[in-house]
């Protein structure tokens, strides 16, 4: 296994940090807090991190902790943009998925020039109308000291619905593992993405472009990645035909594409 070194980019980026090379970013998707994950969770960032790391220095990345109310997409993104400045000192590859490709896709649009290649996994220019719906729930819920509900709603939302009352029960013990005492973090992001819209400036983004997407993800319709591929100046999208969010985020042929097109893009 290779050295993973754990710590914070910038004082303001919980990080882990894997393999040589040139410099990738990988935005993590939504968690209930903004610290790096540890246990099992920890050990799955990792193992999606290890193809890549054979070629490139690998920054798995969350959002910064301590975010103040009414924080933007742009806000959240700012901090990455100092760490990438100040710790990277060049422009990167980036990856986020699902809020982290909202995140990757805010920074690009705000900072093109420190993106040399761009792969967004899961998301796009905007939430489509159930993926606000769920997250606004999730927000409700935690807000009224429910959070486990909330989580369970978003995470079988995917599912048909006789398996989505099933398993909400068992999903919701387990979703009682992800409550924090303080949810500040999670829901300025929640409220950060519910307004989160660069349909009108994608035209900023002059790195290469790959959006890949499931034609059953909830929380986006097919359009919406097909749209965002379509708007930047480079992009090309990749849908999994009957894929919904959860496999096209965690899948290791996910993986495989995104390796391949930052080789590609980086000429290697």
């Amino acid at each position: 296994m290779a050295r993973v070194w754990s710590g914070m980019l910038h004082d303001e980026i919980p990080c882990l940090a894997i393999g040589e090379g040139p410099p990738l970013v990988m935005a993590m998707a939504l968690g209930a807090t903004h610290e790096m994950p540890t246990g099992f969770e920890r050990r799955m960032l990792v193992r999606a991190a290890l193809p890549l790391s054979a070629h490139f220095r690998v920054y798995v990345v969350n959002r910064k902790p301590g975010l103040q109310p009414g924080a933007s997409m742009s806000d959240i993104a700012g901090s990455l943009v100092r760490a990438i400045e100040t710790e990277l000192g060049e422009p990167v590859l980036l990856t986020g998925t699902s809020t982290g490709g909202s995140l990757a896709l805010q920074l690009a649009v705000d900072r093109p020039e420190l993106v040399r290649s761009l792969v967004v996994v899961a998301a796009a220019y905007r939430l489509g109308p159930r993926g606000r719906e769920l997250q606004r729930d999730l927000a409700e819920l935690t807000r009224a000291g429910d959070p486990a509900r909330g989580w369970a709603q978003l995470m079988t939302a995917g599912l048909p619905a006789p398996l989505q009352r099933s398993a909400r029960p068992l999903v919701r013990r387990l979703a009682g593992s992800m409550a924090t005492d303080d949810p500040s973090d999670l829901l300025v992001t929640l409220d950060a993405e519910d307004a989160f819209d660069v349909g009108a400036q994608l035209d900023r983004i002059v790195a290469p472009t790959l959006v890949i997407g499931g034609t059953k993800d909830v929380f986006y319709p097919p359009q919406l990645f097909e749209q965002t591929a379509a708007g930047v100046q480079d992009g090309r999208a990749h849908l999994y035909p009957g894929w919904g969010h959860l496999r096209s985020s965690t899948s290791s042929v996910t993986t495989d594409i995104t390796l391949g097109f930052f080789l590609a893009s980086a000429g290697r």
